[in-house]
């Protein structure tokens, strides 16, 4: 991308979205809510006693206690061997922090309204209420999730009971 389109998409009223992988499919989330990206280690997570699975634990940074979500699970992909190219994103959601684990952090796009089309409907057979839309850039078609949604879902308060546990 040359410098020129990048200057008119924040002219525009564009968003950014950090880009994170999940089983090859690529997900954005509101830039404003990443705190921070790391390599996921998982000796510096500890794991809590009956939690669900999607849990990973908790983990202290820098004198903060971290819940942290494997988004493969949250989501009901299948488990995948953690690499070198995992890594928590950290967020901070309504004033929280948490991390959540992702395949891998690809880039940060800016997206335009009109690249942004609403999350599909599937009954109530699949909640999609945690999805802003499919973004589309070019070739890529990226799922907006909106991640404060996500982590202040119902099942996600577990997630609160485990950081202060």
């Amino acid at each position: 991308m040359n410098l020129d389109s990048t200057q008119n998409q924040t002219d525009g009223q564009g968003k950014e979205f950090l880009i994170f992988t999940l089983a090859e499919q690529e997900y954005g989330i509101d830039i404003l809510k990443v705190q921070e990206i790391r390599g996921y280690d998982a000796q510096t997570v500890t794991r809590i006693a009956n939690v669900p699975s999607f849990i990973k634990g908790v983990t202290n940074l820098r004198g903060v206690i971290v819940p942290i979500v494997d988004l493969r699970m949250k989501f009901n992909m299948d488990n995948v061997e953690y690499n070198h190219q995992t890594v928590v994103v950290i967020l901070n959601v309504r004033s929280r922090v948490m991390g959540v684990v992702v395949d891998g952090v690809s880039d940060v796009l800016i997206l335009q309204s009109a690249q942004i089309s609403p999350a599909p409907q599937f009954g109530s057979a699949f909640s999609t209420e945690h999805l802003t839309g499919i973004g589309t850039v070019g070739e890529r078609m990226l799922i907006l999730v909106d991640i404060e949604k996500l982590m202040t879902s119902d099942e996600m308060a577990l997630v609160e009971s485990a950081a202060i546990a």
